[in-house]
């Protein structure tokens, strides 16, 4: 498994890293293949946060955590994205058995503007996938919404979180 660790107005000691590594490294057990993570370690006042993205061969699972402090946040986001893998089993070993999109989004920095200013875009490739598997990768995501390309309609859509609990779904009408 391959784990990258960084921070953000902190000090990353080998301790630190160490534990964060030991945590994360337990998802490696539910995956047959490898399995790539970043930890990003935030701290703003007193607010110490862990932010996990795991790819596996084009699934991407994430979590994040706040907590007063660093060890319980890596904790909590630990123990997050193993609830994650195991609600989502089934689905996950069907998804990873079907394959999906390869790679991961790519995330660039947007110039700064006047007036509403877009401050992150994401770029990544497309593979037709059916209503029930976007709305699986937009949860591991922990997202509110995800775009996606419709197998049955071969057309963009969108599928979103309803604030009742259940899912939208957008497409275009032509």
């Amino acid at each position: 498994m391959q784990i990258t660790v960084r921070g953000k107005n902190i000090q990353i000691t080998d301790a630190l890293r160490d534990y964060a590594t030991k945590k994360v490294e337990r998802i490696d057990k539910y995956f047959d293949r490898p399995v790539e993570a970043q930890v990003m370690l935030t701290v703003e006042k007193d607010r110490h946060t862990v932010e996990v993205t795991a790819m596996v061969d084009g699934l991407i699972l994430r979590g994040e955590e706040s907590s007063p402090d660093m060890y319980a946040s890596i904790d909590l986001v630990s123990d997050k994205l193993e609830k994650q893998i195991e609600r989502y089993k089934t689905r996950i070993s069907r998804r990873l058995r079907n394959n999906g999109f390869k790679n991961g989004a790519v995330v660039q920095a947007i110039p700064d503007e006047d007036g509403p200013r877009i401050v992150r875009s994401k770029r990544f490739p497309m593979k037709p996938m059916p209503v029930e598997e976007a709305v699986l990768q937009m949860n591991l995501l922990n997202h509110d919404f995800f775009v996606f390309m419709n197998a049955e309609t071969e057309r963009f859509a969108v599928v979103y979180k309803r604030k009742d609990g259940n899912y939208g779904l957008i497409e275009p009408q032509n």
